[in-house]
């Protein structure tokens, strides 16, 4: 038996038992608090529509608040994983990924619907034509349609039909929706805005930062393999 398989479910194990420390009331106030957070940005948007103070522009305030939440909550969702991969003391932070992605793409949706409702009217040419010729709406578009599946998939239904293999690798499409979404900011705002700057840095560190944790991670395997006396690494 190779020991990083060994090490593989010693860590999966510890996790385990961290997640299964934490007391389901603190669970259950930290998820509230999750969903208070989630949904301040629409019950900002609600109340600014209401009292008429999206400013001079409303349409395009709503498009900003909805599209910049659904940015920040994808950037919070991809920084989980590393998270936990710097901090074993951070697992618990994988029970809420779900929920973030979730309102991920409920965000992603409204924007979409501010777009498809009080820019295009919902009238086809008008959407047809935006999507043929503005490069940034492809994007958008784009995005949109790759956070679909992770959505309609995330279920632990669907997690056991597909079979955690393949749920993987579909969900390894975040990704590119992260990528399309920075092109679709960069492609929104006018040349020289540098508004898309930060979410762009945190997006590129996060991506970044995953391949050399997993390098570092098999490195600490062959490390705790090779060690003498292990009688893990040594082959039946």
């Amino acid at each position: 038996m190779h020991m990083s398989a060994n090490s593989a479910n010693a860590a999966s194990t510890a996790n385990a038992a961290r997640l299964a420390i934490m007391k389901r009331s603190t669970v259950l106030i930290l998820k509230t608090l999750v969903w208070i957070g989630c949904l301040l940005p629409l019950a900002t948007a609600i109340y600014e529509a209401v009292t008429n103070t999206l400013g001079p522009d409303p349409t395009a305030q709503l498009a900003s608040i909805t599209g910049l939440t659904a940015l920040w909550m994808l950037a919070g969702t991809l920084a989980i994983s590393p998270l936990r991969s710097l901090s074993p003391r951070l697992s618990w932070l994988i029970k809420f990924r779900r929920l973030l992605g979730l309102f991920v793409f409920f965000y992603a949706s409204l924007h979409m619907l501010t777009w498809l409702g009080l820019y295009a009217g919902f009238d086809l040419t008008t959407i047809t034509a935006d999507i043929t010729k503005r490069r940034f709406i492809i994007m958008g578009v784009t995005t949109w349609l790759l956070l679909l599946p992770l959505a309609v998939t995330s279920t632990t239904w669907a997690i056991r039909k597909l079979g955690g293999k393949n749920w993987n690798r579909l969900h390894m499409l975040v990704y590119l929706a992260a990528l399309t979404a920075m092109a679709h900011y960069w492609w929104k705002v006018k040349t020289g805005v540098m508004s898309p700057a930060p979410y762009t840095l945190v997006i590129l560190v996060l991506l970044g930062i995953r391949p050399l944790l997993a390098w570092n991670r098999k490195r600490k395997a062959r490390a705790e393999s090779s060690r003498p006396g292990n009688l893990a690494s040594i082959e039946p």
